[in-house]
């Protein structure tokens, strides 16, 4: 499937947000609505694209050329926790867009591409003021797509929390929600939950375009083999239905391929975030087929030769982390104190980093996630709403009445969930 120049020129002229616009004038890059690659999937059918956490510059360009030669529509995105006020990534909330805006002009991209803020993670009333003044900073800062992720909270809460905040969100951009912290098979997700959240916000004019779910995957290296539960996914997916809200997956990288595949044929997500697996593939670390580390006896990563970043670099990241006490999934600390150097490093080694994340994202899009050939979807809806704003995929179908303050709070008592347990699951 190709695009023409006369529509993709087109689609720039029309598709690309108005905080896009005015941040890039005389960009020729596609960056446009998280709404417009949730549809193109969702066009499809039984596919679901990268959502790249672009930790570093060379997960991003990588990511960029593999969905190219795969003609995939994909989003690059940054959590809160990875790029927030408080980063331990280079890559935040206000240079991402920047970022990804470059490299796709330079590379000559042309697939459609969404910026995504994920986990923007509220976890106390508390935050909810500081998210308002926020929230409106990273739209002007080019993001294109949200998660309101206040699944810390108790259901109550949390309907509130995106009741309040997503009014700071434009209606034209892609928008996330969430029940359940990510932690693995403790506080698993109920279609209970899920429905009082999303008729909730139904019954306020809030259409979200994904949910995500805790059905048993675990941010970071997994260790347990639990991962992706699919029934519980299906099920909870197939009760939404009258909602035609997409499924957005979590904790990608510590599943197998095989459940991956399965994730994308059995259910009805469009968006699967995949982050540490990436970080560790730039830097030439030694990983299964579906991105999680591979570890020595002693429990330490394994540099492949010749790959990724120079041996000596990887030894002084290795002592770094020594020094700081960062072991297994605290190497994600790495990456905001050596960006610097590793963009200074040579260009062949820079090259051959982000050839490894192409090549590893390439084969997941094409061979697992079942996108090659969604970019050309993705256009053909933004030529036919000719607008970036694609609109709501839903219509108003619960009665605001019945969802006033004090019956939320009388519907979230009566809602049987384990929350599981507390803690801090953020990566």
């Amino acid at each position: 499937m190709s695009v023409s120049q006369p529509d993709f020129d087109k689609a720039v002229s029309i598709g690309r947000p108005p905080n896009v616009v005015k941040l890039f004038p005389n960009s020729k890059a596609l960056i446009v609505s998280g709404k417009v690659i949730d549809r193109a999937l969702r066009a499809k059918g039984q596919a679901m694209t990268i959502a790249a956490n672009g930790r570093n510059n060379f997960i991003i360009r990588g990511a960029l050329l593999a969905a190219q030669r795969a003609n995939a529509a994909i989003i690059i995105e940054i959590a809160r926790s990875e790029g927030g006020a408080t980063a331990y990534c280079p890559v935040n909330y206000w240079n991402i867009a920047r970022q990804v805006d470059q490299a796709m002009n330079e590379l000559k991209i042309t697939i459609p591409v969404a910026i995504h803020a994920d986990h923007y993670g509220i976890k106390k009333e508390a935050d909810i003021d500081f998210a308002k003044v926020e929230i409106p900073t990273i739209f002007e800062a080019g993001i294109t797509s949200i998660a309101i992720d206040a699944s810390h909270m108790p259901d109550d809460k949390n309907l509130l929390t995106n009741l309040a905040l997503a009014q700071f969100v434009p209606s034209w951009a892609g928008l996330e929600t969430e029940i359940g912290e990510i932690k693995g098979n403790q506080g698993l997700s109920t279609a209970e939950e899920a429905l009082f959240l999303i008729q909730g916000l139904n019954a306020h004019n809030i259409f979200p375009d994904w949910i995500a779910l805790n059905n048993g995957t675990t941010h970071g290296i997994e260790a347990s083999g639990q991962g992706i539960q699919v029934d519980l996914t299906r099920d909870i997916h197939e009760q939404l239905l009258p909602y035609k809200i997409s499924g957005a997956q979590h904790g990608t990288s510590g599943n197998s391929s095989d459940r991956l595949r399965e994730i994308a044929g059995k259910t009805h997500t469009t968006k699967a975030n995949v982050a540490t697996a990436l970080q560790m593939v730039s830097w030439g670390l030694k990983v299964n087929d579906y991105g999680n580390a591979i570890l020595d006896d002693n429990g330490n990563f394994i540099k492949m030769k010749n790959e990724g970043v120079t041996e000596a670099m990887w030894q002084e990241m290795v002592d770094y982390a020594t020094a700081k006490g960062l072991k297994g999934g605290g190497y994600k600390s790495l990456n905001l104190p050596f960006e610097n150097k590793l963009l200074g490093q040579p260009q062949a080694i820079r090259d051959r980093m982000v050839k490894r994340v192409e090549d590893f994202v390439y084969n997941m899009l094409v061979n697992v996630f079942n996108a090659e050939d969604t970019a050309p979807l993705a256009i053909e809806a933004l030529l036919k709403a000719g607008s970036y704003d694609l609109g709501p995929k839903v219509e108003r179908i619960q009665d605001a009445a019945d969802w006033t303050g004090d019956k939320i709070a009388k519907k979230a008592a009566a809602i049987d969930s384990d929350k599981g347990p507390q803690g801090d699951f953020d990566d």
